[in-house]
């Protein structure tokens, strides 16, 4: 597959470094070669490149020296650091100073191979997302529907295809996922788009007000009702009613909601007057209207007057593919409404999004973009401006690696130094022997083979 990363590699052994240049070539990545430190510092001035591959060890200006001025100049920039010396203190170091990962030499291309595509994969999401929105503006960029993975696109597909029926649309899924956008994509992709889009939440109103609200009142109706009221139908006489949260509804209102479907006429609450209206209906729910009816809280009848089509917004933790496209939108949102400049989110940052489980789902992601740009001091955003579960362990688990200070290192032998790390590391990731091994650069194998050198049970 051709990628459209370009990768910086940069060895002063020329050897190794045409290998890697031929090796990376191959996977389809774009490759530049810079053979010292200071010569990848000015290439990175000059270009705009996705991620760098750097050794450690070079006779002019060292690669921990290079990474700390490239991680000034564009934190952004995912830096992996290779290393011939597995010595934990340099692996510490480099961490410290910024970079994304780190590889022992000889290399384990395989390893390679998929570190760089988990460094550069929230890039290409983010290009990919350009392509889409550009795809879908002429139907959907005005309602800010965002999303690359198969089950937002199969949605989006069949928005495109119902939008212009008159047909009553029930749209699902959990709170915070979006049924209000689609359902004014439904609305502003219908032949009903000059009209009005009324909107109206069944769960916000007791069923006196929720009655009147909905189909209006007379004067004197009842306490308070000083003058005549016209409610939400005949407001979108024309256009669209979205009934939000219809799962609230009372069998009662459901029963004279149903009438008014059917018989697209209603009365005002303390009125005799009969009114024609002309609506289509979209209702909204999180809840399984199914098992209501069987549990006798919902209308079978008004079930299958509402859901003559059914779209289902799934969970953000099933569409994974879709949060970094989120998490830029809201940056670049919140970025401006704050006054503030900041280009990015940093791959560590975004490692940590990805592994969220975001029950609140999209209003969450939202609401934590937002507040990491306010309290955010940086040009870009990283994993310590997000207060979500994954970036508190993230950020823990950078805090174990730096426990151990150069004066410590410096006063106890190489191997306490390494057994430290691997236990602390261990603690930081619950256990996790794994993530441990990703996290320290070594294979399971090998984490295995010291655990049992330093008499730890594996």
């Amino acid at each position: 597959m051709k990628n459209s990363e370009v990768i910086l590699v940069v060895d002063d052994d020329q050897a190794h470094r045409t290998v890697l240049t031929t090796l990376i070539g191959g996977w389809g990545y774009r490759v530049e070669e810079a053979d010292d430190g200071q010569t990848a510092i000015d290439m990175v001035k000059e270009n705009p490149y996705d991620l760098i591959l750097m050794d450690i060890r070079m006779l002019k200006v060292s690669g921990l020296e290079a990474l700390a001025v490239i991680k000034r100049y564009n934190p952004s920039i995912p830096v992996i650091i290779m290393t011939a010396y597995s010595s934990v203190e340099t692996a510490v170091e480099a961490l410290k100073n910024g970079a994304y990962d780190y590889l022992t030499k000889p290399l384990d291309f395989e390893k390679l191979k998929l570190t760089l595509r988990r460094a550069t994969e929230h890039l290409r999401l983010k290009k990919e997302n350009q392509a889409l929105k550009a795809s879908l503006a002429a139907g959907f960029d005005r309602q800010q529907i965002i999303g690359r993975s198969p089950a937002m696109k199969q949605l989006l597909e069949v928005v495109s295809q119902v939008a212009p029926s008159e047909a009553s649309v029930l749209i699902s899924g959990e709170s915070g996922t979006g049924k209000e956008l689609i359902a004014a994509a439904i609305h502003y992709n219908s032949p009903r788009k000059q009209g009005p889009f009324v909107k109206i939440n069944c769960a916000a109103l007791t069923e006196t007000l929720l009655e009147s609200e909905l189909f209006g009142h007379e004067k004197g109706a009842f306490t308070g009702a000083d003058r005549r009221k016209e409610g939400r139908f005949l407001q979108a006489d024309g256009g669209s009613l979205l009934l939000d949260e219809i799962s609230e509804m009372s069998l009662s209102m459901q029963a004279k909601l149903l009438r008014v479907i059917q018989e697209r006429e209603l009365t005002r609450v303390g009125g005799q007057q009969v009114l024609k209206v002309d609506v289509r209906l979209i209702a909204a729910t999180n809840k399984d209207l199914k098992e209501m009816i069987k549990e006798g809280l919902f209308r079978e009848d008004l079930y299958y007057r509402l859901n003559v089509v059914n779209l289902h917004l799934p969970p953000l933790r099933d569409r994974q593919e879709d949060i970094p496209l989120l998490a830029q939108h809201f940056l670049k949102i919140f970025a401006a409404k704050n006054s503030k400049s900041i280009e990015g989110l940093t791959p560590q940052a975004m490692d940590c999004l990805l592994r969220y489980s975001w029950p609140g789902n999209i209003r969450e992601l939202m609401n934590a973009v937002e507040r990491a740009v306010v309290l955010s001091r940086g040009g870009y955003l990283d994993r310590q401006d997000f207060a979500v579960d994954s970036c508190r362990r993230e950020g823990q688990l950078s805090a174990a690696d730096n426990q151990i200070s150069h004066d410590t290192l410096a006063n106890l032998p190489l191997a306490e130094v390494e057994r430290r790390t691997i236990m602390e590391t261990l603690e930081a990731v619950g256990g996790n022997k794994s993530e441990a091994a990703r996290r320290l650069g070594i294979t399971r194998k090998t984490l295995h083979k010291k655990l049992k050198k330093y008499g730890v049970m594996d």
